[in-house]
């Protein structure tokens, strides 16, 4: 049976590492939420590496959660702290002067939730990506008590990167709620051997695979996924 608890719920999203697809996930988790039954929204806080549009700096990744949430979402809504360079948002923001502050993003989470059955928030980069001089992004999360979908890229020195990954989750007083393996290069021999191993020592489910795509798109991998771990009353 599906617990009501789960109605109303906010997720984060990490990965093992920058460009491990994170973005893929979320917008598959997006699309898995809403094939349930469930409103969703797209939340990614801080995105760098965007482009100067007519309509402002936009981002890529944020533009993809946009489109897969289902309900309709001003940019703004979805990525209110907009950097043009790609690199470290605690860095960038310092280049343009713009501090980037926790309650920014909690701000912007409270003005979401409301909206949707389901908030899906997307990181930047990895775990520990400082947001300032003193703060990561694990440390906004610590701060919300959001359950964690950990995104493992599929290469070699995944399995180390998963492992001290979840362990960080652990030890910030979070759930890992679940994984989701990412095929980020075409699979080699000894890839089922990897899940096999992340399934074993991983503290948390796996939702699924998404295998490798070529040219990259978002539309429909929530087939990919399966939410029953996370839908279904223990």
């Amino acid at each position: 049976m599906l617990n009501p608890a789960m109605q109303q719920q906010r997720w984060f999203i990490t990965g093992t590492d920058t460009e491990v697809g994170k973005t893929v996930a979320t917008c598959a988790f997006l699309q898995a939420a809403a094939a349930a039954g469930f409103t969703t929204a797209g939340y990614k806080p801080v995105a760098s590496g965007s482009e100067m549009t007519a309509l402002g700096l936009r981002n890529s990744d944020a533009l993809a959660l946009q489109a897969n949430s289902s309900v309709s979402l001003d940019y703004q809504q979805v990525n209110p702290c907009t950097f043009l360079q790609p690199t470290s948002p605690h860095i960038v923001s310092e280049l343009e002067g713009r501090p980037i502050a926790l309650e920014t993003l909690s701000q912007g989470l409270r003005q979401l939730e409301p909206l949707a059955d389901w908030v899906v928030v997307e990181g930047a980069g990895g775990w520990f990506t400082p947001l300032n001089a003193t703060q990561t992004f694990a440390d906004w999360v610590a701060q919300e008590q959001l359950p964690v979908i950990l995104v493992v890229g599929m290469r070699l020195g995944c399995i180390n990167h998963a492992l001290l990954t979840a362990q960080a989750i652990r030890h910030s007083g979070l759930t890992l709620a679940g994984w989701i393996a990412n095929d980020v290069e075409e699979t080699g021999k000894h890839h089922q051997a990897y899940l096999a191993t992340l399934k074993r020592m991983l503290p948390a489910p796996m939702l699924g695979e998404i295998p490798y795509l070529q040219p990259l798109e978002f539309a429909d991998h929530g087939r990919y996924l399966t939410l029953d771990a996370l839908l279904t009353a223990s």
